[in-house]
């Protein structure tokens, strides 16, 4: 995982990081474009695209702006529902020099394609801003080895549990878990594995997270151009990743509906007579929670549910959960690229992201975040959160992020007719010819 070796080479190379682009930037007066009006209407305002959440990012802002003591103001406009079409709209606006794109909400897959037209972050922007950044998180706001977006909270999975059983099974919860102990007590105690098994992003994360689990990767020369990028699936770690999904497929061990399982619904099988064991993020608990005093389930089902790291793919390595949550980054475009940075410097102070977890359940990419006490009087599954954070790993960190993930997507699915021999080399050889313009997604 990268860490302050990777922030130290940033602070080295960003001055030589598009500084034309900022320099012009900083020259444009539209005020149609901005939304700021002149000088003497008040302070600059910026505007931060973000994803859609229950009022959070807003309520920071509002803290934000009154921070700022009228050096500037901070207005938010909502992006899409769906990640891909939140990236589709800020690719296109920012590719268009969109003056209004101040500050921007970007899922961690997105940054290496929007990277080119983000304004570099400055040194001290840097210094400030990951300190005490998770390493998981960190890595998913790199690009090249630069810090292109600035972390503000980030996501993963953990293997979520019925205690009883894990105790019927005989398993050490307190000891890590593998997906082969997994299925074995799926199969013998006839209950289901809650995995997403839909043809959809949450596919890409599961293939992503078993391979690197396994000690590969999915993408082996991420700053190469389309042409020469070198896939790492038709591999050791590829093949196991292939018979782990196979096998829950081919088996019923994930239940009928895996072939169009998403998070929602296996956490749906999960709460039932069936659930034994699940990965899925965090929010399961809050959710379990307010089904439990809406009346829908028995708060017996809530006493009954553990938490652990994610499972291993073998028992002598780690393994590497799913990385997911939101960076922020600054239009190179934008006419107010300091102030914009200074404004994210706030956003993502420990404070505000511990409040967007008590308030939002978006888990903090900052470490000191979780010191407060009513994180895990609320969460009490916050350690094994932040624990999992440091040894995430991110999805393929390309430009061409969705010709891959939508290649997998196709090639993997449905989990019933993933075969360790021949999926990982079909699904390489798909993408490739994809990525070479040779065949159509």
């Amino acid at each position: 995982m990268p860490g302050n070796r990777r922030i130290i080479q940033q602070r080295e190379r960003v001055r030589e990081r598009r500084v034309a682009v900022a320099v012009t930037s900083l020259g444009l007066t539209s005020l149609l474009l901005t939304g700021c009006g002149p000088a003497d209407s008040g302070p600059p305002t910026l505007t931060w695209y973000i994803n859609p959440d229950a009022g959070g990012q807003a309520d920071i802002a509002q803290r934000c702006t009154e921070e700022a003591d009228g050096e500037y103001r901070i207005e938010t406009s909502l992006l899409p529902n769906d990640a891909a079409a939140q990236r589709e709209q800020l690719a296109r606006r920012l590719a268009a020099n969109d003056s209004s794109l101040d500050i921007m909400s970007i899922d961690p897959p997105f940054v290496p394609e929007l990277a080119t037209f983000l304004a570099p972050v400055p040194e001290d922007i840097a210094d400030s801003t990951t300190e005490n950044t998770l390493e998981g998180a960190l890595a998913g706001a790199m690009y090249e080895d630069r810090l292109v977006t600035v972390p503000f909270w980030a996501n993963t999975q953990i293997l979520w549990y019925r205690e009883s059983v894990a105790e019927e099974a005989g398993l050490d919860m307190s000891q890590p878990v593998t997906w082969d102990q997994l299925m074995e007590v799926a199969a013998e105690q006839d209950v289901e594995l809650g995995v997403q098994g839909s043809q959809a992003e949450s596919m890409t994360v599961w293939i992503n997270s078993l391979i690197e689990s396994a000690g590969g990767t999915i993408l082996e020369n991420p700053e190469a151009p389309a042409d020469e990028i070198e896939l790492g699936l038709d591999s050791e770690a590829g093949r196991e990743a292939a018979r782990i999904i196979g096998t829950i497929g081919d088996e019923g061990l994930g239940g009928p509906g895996l072939a169009t399982s998403t998070e929602g619904t296996s956490l749906t099988e999960f709460q039932g007579d069936t659930g034994s064991f699940m990965v899925n993020y965090p929010f399961v608990w809050p959710a379990t929670q307010g089904a439990v005093e809406g009346g829908s389930l028995d708060q017996a089902l809530l006493d009954d549910i553990g938490w652990a790291l994610y499972p291993r793919v073998s028992e002598d390595q780690e393994a590497a959960a799913p990385l997911g949550g939101i960076n922020l980054g600054v239009g190179a475009s934008s006419d107010n690229p300091e102030l914009a940075y200074q404004a994210v410097e706030c956003i993502v102070q420990p404070e505000n992201q511990t409040e967007y977890f008590l308030t939002n359940g978006n888990p903090p990419s900052n470490s000191e975040a979780y010191e407060d006490p009513r994180i895990e009087e609320q969460f009490p599954m916050a350690e094994t959160i932040r624990e999992s954070l440091e040894n995430a790993a991110p999805r393929p960190q390309t430009p061409f992020y969705n010709e891959i993930s939508s290649g997998l997507q196709q090639t993997w699915t449905p989990p019933e007719g993933v075969e360790p021999e021949t999926t990982p080399e079909e699904s390489a050889e798909f993408i490739t010819a994809v990525l070479r313009g040779e065949r159509l997604l």
